[in-house]
């Protein structure tokens, strides 16, 4: 429901718990999927949520995401929400 944006205010602090927990938390695809679907949703369903968002970025800055577990685009959509600027990601060439 949250790729669809629907219940936002009541799932990211459900979601936003679990992924303190377990940042490749398995939605229902592959692991890291609820972090990916979370990482995705518009600055303006944060609103309201700022205390959850703040705490998973505190979690992502101290859980290193190695290739093996996370797929780039995962670490990307991390970096990105973390804040990360382009210039210090660092992803090894395909």
């Amino acid at each position: 429901m949250l790729g669809q944006q629907i219940a936002v205010p009541i799932l990211v602090p459900m979601a936003a718990a679990v992924l303190a927990d377990d940042p490749l938390a398995e939605g229902d695809y592959y692991p890291g999927d609820l972090l990916y679907t979370v990482l995705r949703l518009p600055d303006k369903q944060w609103h309201g949520a700022e205390r959850h968002r703040e705490r998973l970025v505190e979690v992502l800055r101290t859980t290193p995401l190695s290739s093996e577990g996370a797929p780039a685009d995962l670490r990307r959509a991390v970096a990105a929400f973390i804040g990360i600027p382009q210039t210090e990601r660092h992803e090894p060439s395909a």
